[in-house]
């Protein structure tokens, strides 16, 4: 392992010059930088961590809190992980991972211990009970997602209130006005996680304003509880022309059981997706959908908490407009 004095030895320089070229805590003039720097890129030098972190007081290092459970969706997840991990790297920081749900314990783990400088929490629900603990962290923390009352917190997600509209409104625009939302698992509701709950909010107020009705059914996206999900929608609503699915896991099942009931899409009833743009271009019918912006919800977050690192000391609700791509999923409702 290449040492520190074995660099300022190759740059013909000081053990404490390589160090303030590494901490940028003095002035050093730009033609001694530049050697010292090229020394560290030709003897492939890195910098012991734990020295640094007992040197600076900081470990380099964000916590990304991602509670994996079985009734989300993991590769939306995990694409938002890998966005926060390379946008952290490209910003000098590594990333903790966490995934197990530890609510606040995992918090208390993070602030009491200094493990990391920063903090990016996930699956955030509408009361979430990791929240009192931030206030009260001396760790800067960014959201990827919304709680109820978002005072003192900064937050990044997609703005699923307009989602729900948007999916409501497209249909409402082709003539639908029965409508039926196959939703996430019923555990997402109980536990009122902020996404799910916006969409539904944002869905509801646009069916009031045009004149919808609409009927909610959560499912766990087997194909065996979409079969019992979509005659229950039908025995209830048979004049249903339009869905729109905010569960990844149900597409399959539901394209699947429609067209064994002999329904044509989108010529008998259309589906609008809530969804990541490869599940919907993959789909037996390509699915008109509202695409979730999981990388840049990663990258912004990760801009956030830096520039907090770096001293802003502002709070600020990010939300990324939806956006909606029709495909050949939907159409007039039959007449």
């Amino acid at each position: 392992m290449v040492t520190l004095a074995e660099v300022a030895r190759h740059a013909g320089v000081s053990a404490s010059t390589v160090s303030y070229v590494l901490s940028g805590k003095r002035s050093i003039s730009a033609p001694t930088r530049e050697r010292v720097e090229r020394s560290i890129k030709e003897l492939g030098y890195h910098p012991n961590a734990g020295a640094r972190a007992l040197a600076s007081s900081r470990s380099n290092i964000i916590a990304l809190m991602v509670p994996l459970r079985t009734d989300i969706y993991v590769p939306v997840m995990m694409e938002v992980a890998i966005a926060v991990a390379t946008t952290a790297r490209a910003h000098g920081y590594d990333v903790l991972l966490l995934t197990g749900e530890e609510g606040p314990a995992a918090v208390r783990r993070v602030t009491g211990s200094g493990l990391a400088d920063a903090m990016i929490l996930m699956d955030i629900e509408l009361e979430d009970e990791r929240l009192p603990l931030l206030h009260a962290a001396r760790q800067p923390t960014v959201l990827i997602g919304l709680p109820a009352d978002t005072i003192g917190l900064t937050c990044v997600d997609l703005d699923f209130t307009a989602t729900g509209a948007l999916c409501a409104e497209h249909l409402a625009a082709l003539g639908h006005r029965e409508i039926a939302v196959i939703g996430e698992a019923a555990a997402v509701y109980e536990r009122h996680t902020g996404f799910a709950e916006r969409t539904l909010d944002g869905l509801r107020a646009a069916a009031r304003e045009l004149g919808l009705r609409l009927l909610h059914r959560p499912c766990e996206g087997s194909y065996e509880s979409m079969d019992g999900t979509l005659s229950r929608i039908f025995d209830e609503r048979p004049g249903t022309t339009g869905f729109i699915v905010q569960n990844e896991a149900a597409i399959d099942p539901l394209l699947s059981l429609l067209r064994r009931q002999g329904r044509a899409v989108p010529e008998d009833v259309s589906v609008v997706a809530v969804c990541p743009d490869q599940v919907a271009t993959s789909a037996s019918v390509r699915l008109t959908s509202v695409a979730i912006p999981a990388q840049e919800m990663g990258r912004r977050a990760v801009e956030l908490v830096v520039a907090k690192l770096q001293g802003d000391a502002s709070e600020q609700v990010a939300l990324l407009p939806p956006e909606l791509t029709v495909r050949a999923s939907s159409g007039p409702p039959p007449s």
